[in-house]
């Protein structure tokens, strides 16, 4: 009897040590699967951003902190030009995340006024699409005096147009399929869209060149956009750089979850939570 219970001693003892080790295993087996759908989640479906600067105030406040919805226009492959299915397109007064075309490292956010088609114009700050006026975004501010339409500012796009930022076009913001004149004129209207469409461009003799040859016409391969802030004085965005390709777009403003005064350090923790805007947090973004 004694040996009995001495087996069945060891045997028990075999079964806690085997049930201890599947429980490890199915704990290691759910934390991949967990990283796994989150790393999905974040590249194809909703991503967390942080707002830097002031060039969407008071729509949206640096220090805010949003989640941006991927999935509805599509989110792009890791390192592919790939873009899976969306449910949508990007649609006038759209606030959306894009990769900045200057620099793609940096992550730019801005409301989207035109698309591919339209022509837009800028009469004295009022915005003009395809001829009819378009309203001033609830929270959008000017916090400068008007530039005069005879003042031109050659950090404008495109370089020589004579337009500034309140007094801007008519331009016809480009769509694929588009045929357009290639000119002395028009050079520096699509100079850059071409190049960044994967040709040469130069202007030799008089003439426009694309990839070594003279061209008088180009067609435009894919379907672009026109940002600008809500804080339209103070906005890094289509009027200073130009045209945003589709494929730079990332994704779409959805909500806030959480904002606090970014200027005032974590080294002090009480100055920092007391900062806290609690009456933006869960506040849709539109």
């Amino acid at each position: 009897m004694g040996v009995t219970l001495k087996k069945k001693t060891k045997v028990l003892g075999k079964g806690k040590e085997k049930t201890g080790k599947q429980h490890s295993k199915e704990w290691f087996e759910a934390l991949i699967i967990a990283l796994v759908l989150a790393t999905v989640i974040r590249v194809f479906v909703i991503e967390s951003y942080r707002i830097p600067t002031s060039s969407m105030e008071n729509t949206l406040l640096a220090g805010d902190f949003l989640f941006v919805n991927k999935y509805v226009y599509g989110a792009k492959v890791p390192f592919t030009d790939i873009r899976l299915p969306g449910i949508d397109s990007v649609e006038r007064e759209d606030i959306v995340v894009f990769k900045f075309p200057k620099d793609r490292s940096l992550n730019y956010i801005k409301r989207c006024v035109a698309v591919s088609g339209d022509t837009l114009e800028i009469r004295d700050r009022k915005l003009l699409v395809n001829g009819k006026e378009v309203s001033l975004p609830e929270h959008a501010q000017f916090l400068a005096d008007i530039i005069p339409a005879e003042y031109s500012d050659q950090q404008v796009f495109p370089r020589f147009s004579g337009y500034n930022k309140d007094n801007y076009g008519p331009v016809r913001i480009p769509r694929k399929g588009d045929v357009v004149a290639l000119n002395e004129e028009s050079y520096y209207l699509y100079a850059s869209l071409i190049a960044e469409e994967g040709h040469r461009i130069g202007f030799a003799g008089g003439r426009v060149m694309v990839d070594g040859l003279p061209a008088d016409t180009y067609t435009i391969e894919q379907n672009y956009y026109f940002v600008m802030g809500d804080n339209r004085d103070n906005s890094l965005d289509s009027r200073f750089w130009g045209f945003l390709s589709e494929r730079d777009v990332i994704g779409q403003a959805l909500m806030v979850y959480w904002s606090w005064n970014p200027d005032i350090s974590l080294m002090n923790p009480v100055e920092k939570i007391s900062s806290v805007r609690w009456h933006r947090t869960g506040m849709m973004v539109h």
